[in-house]
């Protein structure tokens, strides 16, 4: 038996056993041999970079890949999964082994209140009636720590906070009591302090039942604070296993130990070595006001609107050169705010873009904006949604010059774009046609660097950066964090970094706000913010992203 295979010690003969597992797609071999165990009430952690194959590690045991040939063993309570029929499988998904995906509003049925999708599984696993199911889907959403289980067991996804629509799946998975669930990812699109909830529920819910999990994470910080064991996988090979704490402190392949060390790292020129002056900002805002109109029930709603005020009297300036770190949960108000910023929202108070004011939609003065846009540029989250699959490279980063630049020929656009994705890390050399490619043919990475691109084309002065690593594994994270590193040191640009990772803000950021609840409850230098907070929010959102 290999190391990666050994069992727990003390345990008997382990819950489930992966031996020689295989996935095929076509010629094309993505997971090679993988080998490990997981023992009954055990907590494993499956980590890697996208494209390790986790994941396709974790759906193949229950054969859920599509157009994949699987191979090997997976016997799991003395039964081969790997061997059973189709029908004999429909009987251990969702009973035997239960499965929490990565994204809960894409795993639940948008049709149906999260109640309803449960009771679907109780009565299809536990042959309960639908007034025993709908009482036990109740109970289940009160142990999950969902606040008015009865009320949202009405509710439909849409309805509900990340946090609490992934309590809801949670909930789901664990209706027919599982012995094992495997959850992919399961706060990967959630804030830092819902992540520790997150893991500390699955903790608490893991020793109440006794059920072994396989945690599918890139995430390290996570991985510390919940797995005994874990198992790190490198281009579809288990390369090795071993308990959380000898992991962390001996990790002995070097593809675990450039896991580790991929930490952000700070790399920027700090406030006081900046160029001083009297120029304006690039960004400055006081008493800044957001309001979106809401409906009022009743009589009162036929000849009056209410409101409610997302982002309440903030204030903050932006320098030359430096980096305004914005941190909060979701509903905050950070994403409001930098929407504001970017001219997309009205807003009233005083919001300054390069020394100049917004003209609000009311005024209809675009030509005033459009001139404005040029000096502020964002790169969002999500690379792969925020750039169309039907453009080319070339059409993607160039599509500011055709609207901001008209007098610039084909061949003039084309050098400028061709040289921008140098700066940034994209040569030809390196992508032959790579202004013909289109987004689908590029990592997470490379797509980040392409939005980065399209942002700097039209030189602007402020970027306003929305979660603009949160998607990307820890080696490919900290790259693009050098890379806005670099540009800030070589072009002077300003940022507006909203993140909820203290960990990038400690790396970026130069001031920090602290946002709850619309308003900033705290401000100030990077250090004195973060290592010294005042404010009980700004300590607790400190705590939780520390590694234990």
């Amino acid at each position: 038996m290999s190391a990666a295979a050994q069992p727990v010690q003390g345990a008997g003969a382990p819950l489930l056993q992966v031996r020689d597992l295989r996935v095929r797609f076509g010629a094309k071999e993505v997971v090679h041999g993988v080998d490990f165990d997981i023992a009954a009430g055990e907590k494993l952690a499956l980590v890697g970079e996208s494209g390790s194959g986790k994941t396709i590690s974790a759906l193949a045991l229950l054969r859920l890949v599509a157009d994949a040939q699987i191979s090997g063993k997976a016997v799991f309570e003395g039964r081969d999964l790997l061997q059973l029929s189709e029908r004999e499988l429909r009987g251990v998904r969702g009973s035997d082994v239960a499965m929490v995906f990565q994204e809960p509003m894409t795993a639940l049925n948008p049709l149906m209140s999260v109640g309803a999708q449960i009771v679907e599984v109780l009565v299809l696993k536990q042959a309960l009636t639908r007034a025993q199911a709908l009482q036990s889907a109740i109970e289940l959403l009160a142990r999950t720590g969902l606040p008015e289980p009865a009320r949202r067991a009405g509710s439909y996804p849409h309805q509900l906070s990340g946090g609490q629509r992934q309590r809801a799946v949670i909930a789901m998975a664990l209706a027919s009591a599982p012995k094992l669930l495997l959850a992919d990812e399961p706060t990967t699109a959630l804030d830092v302090s819902l992540r520790g909830q997150i893991l500390d529920l699955l903790t608490d819910l893991q020793r109440q039942t006794g059920m072994a999990v396989l945690l599918i994470t890139h995430d390290l910080l996570l991985v510390r604070r919940f797995a005994d064991r874990v198992a790190v996988m490198e281009a579809g090979h288990l390369v090795e296993t071993a308990p959380c704490s000898t992991l962390f402190e001996q990790p002995r392949h070097a593809y675990t130990r450039r896991l580790i060390s991929s930490t952000p790292r700070r790399d920027v020129v700090e406030a006081a070595g900046l160029p001083g002056g009297s120029d304006a900002p690039a960004a400055q805002a006081q008493g800044l006001r957001v309001a979106y109109p809401v409906l009022i029930a009743g009589l009162r709603g036929w000849f009056s609107k209410g409101e409610f005020i997302a982002v309440k009297g903030a204030g903050f300036r932006i320098d030359a050169g430096q980096t305004l770190g914005v941190v909060g949960e979701s509903g905050s108000g950070k994403s409001t705010l930098a929407q504001a910023l970017l001219g997309l929202l009205p807003s009233s108070g005083q919001l300054q873009v390069a020394g100049q004011q917004w003209h609000q939609p009311a005024q209809h003065n675009g030509t005033h904006n459009q001139a404005l846009r040029r000096r502020v540029q964002v790169v969002f989250q999500d690379p792969f949604s925020s750039l169309s699959p039907r453009l080319t490279v070339e059409e993607i980063v160039g599509e500011g010059l055709r609207v901001h630049q008209r007098h610039l020929s084909v061949n003039e656009r084309r050098e400028r774009v061709r040289a921008l994705l140098a700066e940034v890390g994209l040569a030809e050399a390196q992508f032959p046609a790579l202004l013909s490619r289109y987004p689908h043919e590029f990592s997470g990475g490379q797509r980040q660097r392409l939005a980065i691109a399209r942002a700097l084309v039209l030189d602007p002065h402020l970027l306003v950066l929305d979660e603009p690593t949160s998607a990307l594994d820890v080696t490919i994270q900290q790259q693009v964090l050098q890379l806005l590193q670099r540009l800030q040191k070589e072009r002077g640009l300003a940022y507006l970094l909203i993140t909820h990772d203290v960990a990038v803000v400690r790396a970026m950021a130069h001031q920090v706000i602290v946002m709850k609840d619309g308003e900033v409850v705290e401000a100030g230098p990077w250090r004195q913010v973060l290592d010294a907070p005042r404010h009980p929010y700004t300590r607790t959102l400190v705590e939780a992203a520390r590694a234990p």
